[in-house]
């Protein structure tokens, strides 16, 4: 969703789950509206709706191959938690037209410790959503890198990095990684310089058991 984050944001996939998305607009997730998140077509949706903008029910049905009942279904759903809102100002006629409420998911820290099982298995199934999200992207990339302008080979990473430390250094290492990111927002370089593209940033951060 992660932007800092099921992230632009989380994509949903842009999901900062452990530090403060400073002045930017994100939704923050307690367990009831994770519970109302937790449906892979409901991350699709909003993930389409984060990256692509406003759309209709058909037309992300289109973009998903689902239904548009099921699309317009899942997107009330998502609309009741708060996720999405009517972009009415893209209506024509009877067309209803959606679009993400928010640039991003922040999850609430109680959420990783809860011993519901209801909420373990909606935490669960969105985070492997935005895992997949990931993987996608990635994969991607991989495939299309070479129709993209060599300066933007160059201006790409894929690397991996072990470390040994504390959770609490970890933690540490985890906030001023997003806090370094988030500089770049809001940077003086316009977004539409001729040469600027939207670019994904994944940090993928977790302990492994020594072989």
């Amino acid at each position: 969703m992660t932007e800092p984050s099921p992230s632009e944001p989380s994509q949903p996939s842009e999901s900062p789950q452990s530090s403060e998305p400073s002045e930017h607009n994100f939704h923050r997730l307690d367990a009831r509206s994770l519970r109302g998140l937790a449906h892979p077509l409901r991350v699709q949706l909003l993930t389409a709706l984060r990256f692509g903008g406003p759309a209709t029910a058909s037309q992300l049905a289109l973009k998903l191959g689902e239904s548009s009942g099921a699309t317009s279904y899942h997107l009330r759903q998502l609309a009741t938690y708060g996720f999405v809102e009517d972009a009415p100002e893209h209506g024509k006629g009877r067309e209803r037209w959606w679009r993400a409420a928010h640039e991003g998911l922040v999850f609430e820290e109680e959420l990783f410790t809860d011993t519901d099982p209801a909420v373990r298995g909606a935490l669960d199934m969105v985070m492997h959503e935005v895992a997949t999200r990931h993987t996608q992207e990635l994969s991607t990339w991989l495939g299309n890198r070479h129709t993209w302008p060599e300066p933007w080979t160059h201006a790409s990473d894929l690397s991996d990095m072990t470390l040994r430390l504390t959770p609490g250094r970890t933690r540490e290492l985890i906030t001023r990684m997003h806090a370094l990111v988030n500089e770049y927002r809001d940077l003086p370089e316009p977004a539409d310089a001729p040469d600027a593209e939207r670019v994904r940033v994944h940090t993928h951060v977790f302990p492994t058991h020594t072989d």
